[in-house]
């Protein structure tokens, strides 16, 4: 696992989930609502095989489920999947308790500029 100083390693629901890998593969997914794996181990800076492994084993309990786009394997949270609300839920209470820097880059950054002169939103 390597720390690009991306993201602290302050898991709060590793311990439960038995990873914190685990914990931000599931928070990014949220937050992003779509990933591939290489996406994922850049972002969080952890190893694309140890992200592989993890997204292959939420697969197998149907927490996420993936789709081709090209030759490109999106993961996304299951909408389906049973306890898909509670989980959301943890996952939101998981964002709101963690440190506000943290948070922010788990969001999708902005992709393209601000038409000059457009009013920011409140």
């Amino acid at each position: 696992m390597t720390n690009k100083g991306s993201l602290s390693r302050s898991a709060l629901l590793g311990p439960l989930l038995g990873s914190s890998l685990r914990e931000w593969i599931l928070l990014y997914l949220l937050t992003r609502r779509e990933a591939y794996p290489r996406e994922l181990a850049q972002e969080l800076g952890f190893a694309l095989r140890a992200v592989q492994k993890q997204l292959a084993a939420l697969e197998d309990g149907d927490v996420v489920y993936s789709r081709l786009r090209g030759r490109t394997r999106l993961f996304s949270l299951n909408p389906r999947y049973v306890f898909r609300r509670e989980l959301e839920a943890l996952l939101e209470r998981a964002l709101q308790a963690m440190p506000r820097e943290e948070r922010e880059r788990l969001y999708t950054p902005r992709l393209r500029p601000r038409r000059p002169g457009k009013p920011l939103k409140p």
